[in-house]
């Protein structure tokens, strides 16, 4: 089996931490974004990855071929000279997605839930039709494209782009299965999946809806990338709690990487992930943030939502929060207040930053 994953865009919506690393290559949890999708995919059968890229492609291409032994599949880089939309890339992929008549995954790069990629492929076989969509359930539907659809059959009837009224709080998920006989309707040139190519395969009878179960995040962006971590840590402590960390220090779901070090007299979490190589020093307080790879908190700091990005570092009684992000390589010096900001890689804060900013 095949799976399409559409990488596509600028990852815009991450900085500063897509400034260094492709956004599906910057860790979610203490792992590349998108191999929580490859390795889901592979549990399920999926032998073939194509990544449908339009930018940073070798970049993402070197890390990848490292995953393609370790989990025996291969993996295919697409390469667009100019942005196709979300349908567009499975015109471009067509002669590697049609090599048999298997139905093949298509799933957008932002998107981190429990992958039911094995009960997708028995409920669109059993449809017997051209195309499934994940559905899932949302408390604001009025933000969203929602999906009206049976709920017994799954047959989905139509779509309404952001509704005034409530007719349904269940929206696209971002993850979808096709039949190959489904690619006839896409041609080579920018198409819109959503908004071109569903709503006539619903008319047609064409496209069902499967109900996502648990947690769902699209995680393209900072405060969503925070929410999704803490989803993404309280399924792990339901599904396997001893893969968390456990400690006198420790306060509810906290992932902690084997390497990383922390002092004494500390508070960390609820919900936070801290990656290879971090130095956490002594009396220092973490909630709901990430620390990524080898970044280094001072004594006595104070964190609140913010993610640090790799070889940063954060000075002693420095106080953080309101979803503040460091990029790579940033100096937050000693005793700052820093509240909502966005510092570029390879800076340094000398003074406190009170209100929400980018420091370029």
């Amino acid at each position: 089996m095949k799976a399409l994953i559409l990488v596509g865009g600028y990852g815009t919506r991450l900085r500063p931490l897509t400034l260094s690393k492709p956004k599906p290559l910057v860790e979610f949890c203490n792992k590349p974004m998108m191999l929580h999708q490859v390795e889901a995919l592979v549990k399920a059968g999926v032998t073939h990855v194509i990544l449908a890229v339009s930018y940073r492609a070798e970049l993402l291409e070197k890390a990848m071929r490292k995953q393609e032994d370790k989990l025996g599949i291969k993996i295919t880089v697409s390469i667009e000279e100019t942005p196709l939309g979300t349908a567009g890339p499975l015109a471009l992929a067509r002669e590697l997605l049609t090599t048999d008549s298997d139905p093949f995954f298509v799933l957008n790069s932002d998107v981190i839930c429990d992958f039911p990629f094995e009960e997708m492929l028995e409920f669109h076989r059993g449809h017997g039709r051209q195309g499934t969509i994940v559905v899932t359930k949302v408390e604001e539907p009025s933000k969203y494209g929602v999906v009206i659809y049976n709920g017994e059959s799954g047959k989905i009837q139509e779509f309404v782009e952001k509704p005034t009224e409530f007719v349904s709080n269940k929206i696209n998920a971002g993850l979808y299965i096709f039949s190959p006989q489904m690619l006839d309707r896409i041609e080579l040139k920018p198409t819109s999946l959503e908004k071109e190519v569903f709503p006539h395969m619903a008319k047609e009878e064409d496209l069902y809806a499967f109900d996502l179960k648990g947690f769902w995040m699209d995680i393209g962006q900072p405060k969503d990338f925070l929410t999704g971590m803490g989803m993404f840590l309280k399924a792990i402590q339901q599904k396997n709690g001893a893969k968390l960390c456990h400690g006198p220090s420790i306060v509810g779901n906290v992932l902690v990487d084997p390497t990383a070090k922390i002092g004494a007299d500390c508070r960390i979490g609820p919900n936070v992930t801290i990656g290879p190589g971090v130095v956490i020093d002594d009396g220092v307080c973490i909630k709901r943030s990430v620390i990524l790879q080898d970044a280094h908190i001072r004594s006595h700091a104070w964190l609140h939502s913010c993610i640090i990005g790799w070889r940063s570092t954060v000075g002693q009684w420095a106080r953080m929060e309101g979803v503040t992000v460091l990029g790579e390589d940033v100096e937050i010096k000693d005793e700052l207040f820093v509240n909502g900001v966005k510092v570029l890689p390879h800076k340094s804060v000398t003074v406190s930053v009170p209100l929400p900013e980018i420091i370029m």
